[in-house]
């Protein structure tokens, strides 16, 4: 295994019946980089992104996090694994009947022993990071879309993970509050030094944060480098990929991809 990947899949296949959906993924996330995974639906990103935290188990291939490999793990063995992940669901996945606050405390009562007045602390600290300081006892019913996204990354961050992973962050969302969703990703990358990895098909996401991109076909991956080397090639999927998501686009300036290059 590469010295310098923080989360790795190794020649990874994962079939649902007939259907297979990855067909020997490589991938390596480098520590503290914002690493997107682009394609169409039924590309296999998702499934590969499950893989990262033990939500799917491959069929052949091995998957390793900080070094260690996680591939066989039990269920158990898999929590303290996943106490270094956050994972920002696509649908923020929150428990419709607690409040913000509960739900940001959720991870913290079941993975740290805390007083009360420790907890309250760090889910203020969280929500002021997502931007939602005094949102504590709304009830997610009452919150925007954004809103919803924004205190499921609270929560992801509340265990002070080393890797962040996002499933289709954007999905659902209006153009602001996209993009707002996008600053979020990027500060937190910057103030915390998490590797995040991001799952979309959203181009303007992309371009807006990343500092590695791969293009994943029917189970492959077919491309894979920084956001000025995706636009620049001339890979037919890549092309293809790029010419069918663009409309409305705006590609960042080359300074703001060189620090991801």
């Amino acid at each position: 295994m590469s010295e310098t990947g923080f989360i790795e899949l190794r020649g990874v296949h994962k079939s649902f019946g007939a259907n297979h959906v990855l067909r020997g993924i490589d991938v390596t996330i480098r520590p503290s980089e914002i690493f997107t995974m682009l394609g169409g639906s039924g590309s296999g990103k998702s499934v590969s992104l499950k893989h990262m935290i033990g939500l799917l188990h491959p069929d052949r291939g091995c998957v390793f996090v900080a070094g260690r490999e996680v591939t066989d793990l039990s269920e158990e063995e898999w929590v303290d694994v996943r106490r270094r992940i956050g994972f920002v669901f696509q649908g923020a996945a929150l428990f419709d009947s607690l409040s913000v606050y509960e739900n940001v405390a959720y991870g913290l009562r079941e993975h740290r022993r805390w007083p009360e007045e420790r907890v309250t602390a760090r889910v203020a600290e969280c929500l002021e990071a997502v931007g939602l300081e005094d949102t504590e006892w709304l009830m997610p019913a009452e919150l925007s879309g954004g809103m919803r996204k924004r205190v499921g990354v609270a929560r992801a961050i509340a265990l002070e993970p080393e890797a962040i992973l996002y499933d289709e962050p954007t999905t659902g969302l209006d153009p602001a509050n996209a993009g707002r969703i996008g600053e979020l990703i990027r500060s937190l990358q910057e103030r915390l030094r998490v590797t995040s990895v991001v799952v979309t098909h959203d181009l303007a996401l992309c371009f807006a944060i990343s500092h590695r991109v791969a293009l994943l076909k029917d189970g492959h991956l077919v491309a894979e480098g920084s956001v000025e080397e995706m636009r620049r090639s001339r890979n037919a999927d890549v092309r293809e990929f790029l010419a069918g998501r663009a409309e409305g686009v705006s590609a960042p300036s080359t300074g703001e991809t060189a620090h991801g290059a």
